[in-house]
């Protein structure tokens, strides 16, 4: 194995990237996941700027069952356990026919510069699959958890 230590951002990250918008469908990203062997796309809205990621796991979460919010019935009122944007998301997304109905809009980033330990542990900790990589707040490549084993290898 060759020293992946002392690498960064740059020297592992894929910087071809193949993006979506929010209103791309969902069955689409689902042909472009299969189509190009792909766990997750980042999200780029109309002005070049990440808007999120989708993964294969928002495609699955599809297909749970909608969880029925439990109520508290305390002094002849009614409480719920959660908030009614929580229950409205997880309808969103049991009903998605567009990417930025069921993309994470949260996003972790690093930058070109970021180390490979550093990245190591912001996908370990935060169980990250695919990091984006910025420059000056625009895209310019990502790295995926095979591209961090392909490091190591050599």
């Amino acid at each position: 194995m060759k020293d992946y230590k002392n690498l960064t951002a740059k020297d592992i990250m894929q910087k071809e990237v193949i993006t979506v918008t929010p209103d791309t469908s969902v069955e689409e990203i689902g042909r472009i996941f299969i189509e190009k062997d792909i766990s997750g796309l980042p999200v780029i809205d109309e002005y070049g700027n990440l808007y999120g990621i989708v993964t294969e796991n928002d495609l699955i979460s599809m297909e749970k069952p909608f969880h029925i919010p439990t109520i508290i019935h305390i002094f002849d009122a009614f409480i719920p356990l959660e908030t009614d944007q929580a229950i409205e998301k997880e309808i969103r997304k049991l009903a998605a026919t567009i990417v930025d109905d069921i993309c994470t809009t949260d996003i972790t980033t690093v930058n070109e510069d970021t180390p490979f330990q550093e990245i190591a542990v912001i996908m370990i900790e935060k169980k990250i699959h695919l990091l984006p990589v910025l420059s000056e707040n625009k895209l310019v490549g990502i790295i995926g958890k095979k591209d961090m084993i392909k490091a190591m290898a050599g």
